[in-house]
């Protein structure tokens, strides 16, 4: 039987593993040695150690423990919290006011944490029920926050930027730099929307009441912008402004982060043993869990090129005519598809790799970064297409009662929409990703 066939049958199997139920890592890495020994005997698998000492031995990787460490903190500390009560009442006398606050937050959480579960658990229990309260209808509701809370995919720092800059050997301050614009212009995109409703649909979307935005006085406000508000924009402007400026490296950058997240949380009188020891077992977890599944992806990795499993890839692009940006489209059309079922890190260890190789063959003026940023844009809708996405799993799971599988899935479908219009913007319209990067050089 030709090889092309068994490496048919691991992406059969690898599907089957994962939707039973199986931690993906154990998924990957039983269905890389189980066809790696059915073809070869196993002798294959000689070359393995090597590709494993090339992951753990890469320096920039070391920069996801540590700015996985600085969002969980920032997080734990409830700095974050208070970062939402104080946009809201900013956005006050706004019809939707606090949905705007909500987004908001959610820039800063991406550029601050770029953790979705995190953030999205952290939105969830903060405002979900005050905006229920408060009259917001529940789907809409449900949906700023899943949509808020998955903008650390895009908004540097990003697991996602870092991965993507791994797997496709690009500078990671240039990715940083390319995907600022993109991230902000899909918030502005949200925004946009929640301004729709809450012109059209006031009674959708109320403001605040005057008797709660009484009890705060303008001083008062103006003073908890600049102790809650201005310290983590100025952390993230450091670490943002190092990478991209030039002045250090991801992950030089990203310890001065983790210090700068250590120390905010000291100065807000927040620092305290069982939140450093949460902080320490979360950001641990995390991290062992993105890397178990980047060193498992090599064992599928090796099995499936020593399959012939490119050949099955590159018949697949033969099938598409219209040269690159016809493979292109293809390539996030797939991606978009496999969101719906897998998580970011499995389409990015296990299929970018496996198609990226046809459109750099393509050839022609087509740019590697502009094509990163398409991707990540791309797996950014993976946490908010039912039934998988993760950021509604993480909403269903901390949800106040009341609160259906059915109103959180009608949410998201609007924010999937304008996702899905800001990669079509960025496609039709390379300069808004390259644009940063030209201007500062990289």
């Amino acid at each position: 039987m030709p090889l092309e066939y068994y490496a048919l049958g691991m992406i059969i199997a690898f599907f089957v593993l994962v939707l039973s139920g199986m931690p993906v890592g154990f998924a990957v890495a039983g269905v890389g040695f189980l066809f790696g020994f059915i073809g070869f005997d196993g002798w294959l698998f000689e070359l393995l150690p090597s590709r494993i000492y090339g992951v753990i031995t890469n320096y920039t990787l070391l920069a996801i423990p540590l700015f996985v460490f600085m969002g969980v903190m920032l997080e734990r500390s409830r700095i974050a919290e208070r970062m939402l009560d104080v946009i809201g009442h900013m956005c006050g006398r706004l019809p939707g006011g606090m949905a705007l606050a909500v987004i908001l937050v959610g820039v800063l959480l991406g550029a601050s944490t770029g953790i979705v579960g995190a953030a999205i658990v952290t939105l969830t229990l903060m405002a979900l029920p005050t905006l229920i309260r408060r009259g917001y209808k529940t789907p809409i509701a449900c949906g700023t926050i899943c949509a808020a809370g998955t903008l650390g995919q895009i908004i540097p720092p990003s697991l996602v930027l870092l991965v993507l800059a791994d797997i496709m050997n690009i500078s990671v301050g240039s990715l940083f730099a390319a995907a600022l614009v993109p991230g902000l212009l899909l918030a502005g995109l949200y925004l946009v929307y929640l301004l729709g409703l809450a012109y059209f649909f006031a009674a959708d979307v109320p403001a605040i009441d005057e008797e709660e935005r009484a009890a705060l006085s303008k001083t008062q406000l103006v003073k908890d912008i600049g102790t809650t508000v201005v310290p983590p924009l100025l952390l993230v402007f450091a670490v943002l402004g190092s990478i991209i400026g030039g002045v250090a490296a991801p992950t030089e950058a990203a310890s001065v982060g983790a210090v700068g997240a250590l120390l905010l949380t000291f100065v807000s009188g927040r620092l305290s043993m069982p939140v450093l020891s949460e902080t320490l077992t979360t950001s641990v977890r995390i991290s062992c869990m993105i890397f178990f599944v980047l060193i498992a992806s090599q064992v599928f990795a090796l099995a499936f090129r020593g399959l012939d499993g490119e050949f099955l890839i590159e018949g697949m692009f033969t099938f598409v005519p219209g040269g690159v940006y016809a493979a292109l489209i293809f390539m996030l059309v797939l991606i978009f598809v496999l969101g719906f079922f897998l998580e970011w890190i499995q389409i990015s260890y296990i299929a970018v790799p496996l198609l990226l190789p046809f459109i750099q063959q393509a050839g022609g003026d087509i740019s590697m970064v502009w094509v990163a940023i398409l991707i990540a844009m791309n797996l950014q809708t993976s946490f908010l297409t039912p039934p998988f996405g993760w950021s509604l799993l993480f909403m269903r799971g901390v949800a106040p009662p009341g609160v259906t599988t059915g109103d959180i899935y009608r949410g998201a479908v609007p924010f999937v929409i304008i996702q899905i219009v800001a990669l079509a913007l960025i496609f039709a319209f390379p300069g808004v990703v390259l644009w940063l990067p030209e201007a500062i050089g990289w």
